[in-house]
C-alpha cells in the first residue's frame, strides 16, 4: 500500500506543491505512479480560483469514492486550496475522503499518510477523517524538494531540464474578487540563500531553466532584505540566480503590475538570462472597475509598463489574465478593456468569466453581469486573442528562434521546447540534445505552436 498518484488542478503553483509533495513521499518509500489506476492512494491537489475549478474537484472525488466500496483499503486526500477554503465542511458532501490538508501542511502529508498506513495493516479502524488546515509559522519553506528522475522503484523518464522553485507564499493584495489572501494566508517569503542554493543544486543535476514562482512574484522579500541602490529585493534575487553556472533561463510568475518599477524593467536589458517572455495581468481595463477590484493602478499606468518592457526588448512577449463580468461591467468599461487588450497585443491570454467566490469583498456586490453577457464578452476577447497570437506566430516563420530541448512531444516521435518568448517548438533532434540550447528554423506555425528544423549540421538525428 504505497503507490500514490497525484492529480494537480489550477496553477503552476499548485503544480510545484505537488511536486515537492511527491518528493517527501518518494523519500519516505512510497512509489509515486502515473496511472491513477495502480494506485493505492490518490491525492487531488486543488484549485479554489474559480467556482468550476472547487467543483471539478468535488465530482472527481466523489467519483473516487465508488472505488473505496470495492477497494475497503484505498487512501482518498484532498489537498491546497480547495481544502483550505471549505475544510472539514467537505465531509458534507464527500464523507469518506481520509485526508483534508491545507496549503500550509503539504509537508505534513508523508506522517499522516504513514498513520493510516500503520492503522490498516495493524487492522485497526481509521477513525474520523484526518483535517489540517491551520496555519503554520515556516511553512513556505517545506516547498523545495525535486522529484528526481528515473530513481529506483520510479517510472523511467527523461530528466527534466527546467524546473519551478518557489520563492514566497501568500499574498496580501486583497483583489475584491481573489479567494487566494485566503487560501494561502498571508505573503510569506524564503531565505534568498536558501533560494539560490536550490537554484545550484538544480543547476547541477542539469536543470537549465527555473521559474521563480509566488502569489506575487514581485513582492519577494520586501518585508525581509533592504532595497540596495535602487534595487528591490526581487531584482537581487534575479541577480544572484543570473550569476549560477548552468542556469541558461530565468522566468517568473504571477507578478502585479505594480511590481514593475524601473529596476525590473531595467533587468531585462542587463540580464541577458532573464527570457523576453513577461506575464503581466491586466484584469481589467476600466479605471473604474480596477478600482472596485482593488488593483492599485490604472489603465495609463498599465500601457507604461507594456511600453517600457517593449523600450527595453522590443520583441518582448505578453501574456495576461482578464475578467469579464465584473459586477457592474458595463458595455463601456468593457470597450476600455478591449481596446486596450487589443492595443497590448498579447501572445497570450487567460480571460476569465467572473465568479462570485463566496468570502471575497465582490460576492457581495450587487449589479451582478447577466452569464450570456460574460459569455459574449469572454469570446470578443478570445477571438482578439486568436488574431494576435496567430500573427505573432506567423511573423515567426522564416525566422531562427533559440530553443531549449525539453525531450520528446507527448507522440514520441518528435521532440519539443520553447522559446525565450515561452512559444512551444516541436521538431525533430537527437536524443542528447536535451537541455541543449539550439537553433530552430520556424517552417511554420499554428496558433501556439511553432515547427521547425535544427539548422546545426549533423543532429537533427
Amino acid at each position: 500500500m504505497n503507490r500514490v498518484h497525484i492529480k494537480t488542478y489550477g496553477c503552476q503553483m499548485n503544480e510545484r506543491d505537488s511536486e515537492a509533495v511527491a518528493a517527501m513521499l518518494r523519500a519516505r518509500g512510497y512509489r509515486i505512479v502515473a496511472n491513477e489506476q495502480e494506485c493505492d492512494i490518490l491525492l487531488l491537489n486543488t484549485c479554489s480560483v474559480r467556482d468550476a475549478a472547487e467543483q471539478k474537484a468535488i465530482g472527481k472525488a466523489g467519483y473516487l469514492q465508488q472505488r473505496k466500496k470495492k477497494q475497503p483499503d484505498f487512501v482518498l486526500g484532498i489537498l491546497g486550496c480547495m481544502a483550505q477554503n471549505r475544510g472539514a465542511s467537505l465531509l458534507e458532501q464527500l464523507p469518506d475522503v481520509d485526508l483534508i490538508i491545507g496549503t500550509q501542511k503539504f509537508h505534513q502529508v508523508p506522517g499522516y499518510l504513514d498513520n493510516l498506513r500503520a492503522a490498516r495493516e495493524a487492522g485497526l479502524p481509521i477513525g474520523e477523517t484526518i483535517v489540517d488546515i491551520a496555519e503554520e509559522a515556516g511553512s513556505q519553506n517545506t516547498i523545495k524538494d525535486h522529484l528526481a528522475h528515473d530513481a529506483p522503484g520510479e517510472e523511467a523518464g527523461e530528466a527534466p531540464v527546467s524546473a519551478f522553485v518557489s520563492i514566497q507564499q501568500g499574498c496580501n493584495m486583497d483583489c475584491a474578487f481573489c479567494i487566494v489572501p485566503k487560501t494561502r494566508g498571508d505573503e510569506r517569503s524564503r531565505p534568498m540563500e536558501d533560494i539560490v542554493a536550490e537554484c545550484q543544486a538544480l543547476a547541477a543535476r542539469g536543470v537549465r531553466e527555473v521559474t521563480l514562482l509566488g502569489q506575487i512574484v514581485t513582492s519577494y522579500g520586501r518585508r525581509d532584505y533592504a532595497h540596495t541602490g535602487g534595487v528591490t529585493p526581487f531584482v537581487q534575487l534575479l541577480e544572484r540566480v543570473h550569476a549560477i553556472d548552468g542556469i541558461e533561463r530565468i522566468r517568473f510568475t504571477s507578478p502585479h503590475p505594480r511590481g514593475f518599477k524601473d529596476d525590473l524593467v531595467a533587468a531585462y536589458g542587463r540580464l541577458p538570462k532573464l527570457c523576453g517572455y513577461v506575464h503581466l495581468p491586466l484584469q481589467s481595463g476600466s479605471d473604474r472597475i480596477l478600482r472596485a477590484m482593488n488593483r492599485p493602478y490604472t489603465r495609463e499606468r498599465y500601457r507604461e509598463i507594456v511600453d517600457a518592457l517593449r523600450a527595453v526588448q522590443p520583441d518582448m512577449y505578453f501574456s495576461t489574465d482578464v475578467i469579464v463580468g465584473f459586477p457592474g461591467e458595463t458595455e463601456e468599461d468593457f470597450a476600455q478593456t478591449r481596446e486596450l487588450f487589443e492595443a497590448c497585443n498579447y501572445d497570450m491570454a487567460y480571460v476569465f468569466k467572473y465568479s462570485i467566490r463566496s468570502g471575497t469583498p465582490a460576492a457581495g456586490l450587487a449589479d451582478q453581469v447577466p452569464d450570456e453577457v460574460k459569455e459574449q464578452r469572454n469570446q470578443i476577447l478570445l477571438e482578439i486573442l486568436q488574431k494576435n497570437s496567430l500573427r505573432r506566430t506567423a511573423q515567426l516563420v522564416g525566422t531562427i528562434e533559440e530553443v531549449l530541448v525539453e525531450g520528446r512531444d507527448k507522440s514520441g516521435t518528435h521532440f519539443t521546447g520553447r522559446t525565450r518568448g515561452n512559444r512551444v517548438c516541436v521538431f525533430d533532434a537527437d536524443p542528447r540534445l536535451v537541455g541543449q540550447l539550439v537553433p530552430l528554423k520556424i517552417e511554420r506555425a499554428s496558433v501556439s505552436t511553432l515547427y521547425g528544423e535544427l539548422v546545426l549540421a549533423g543532429v537533427n538525428g
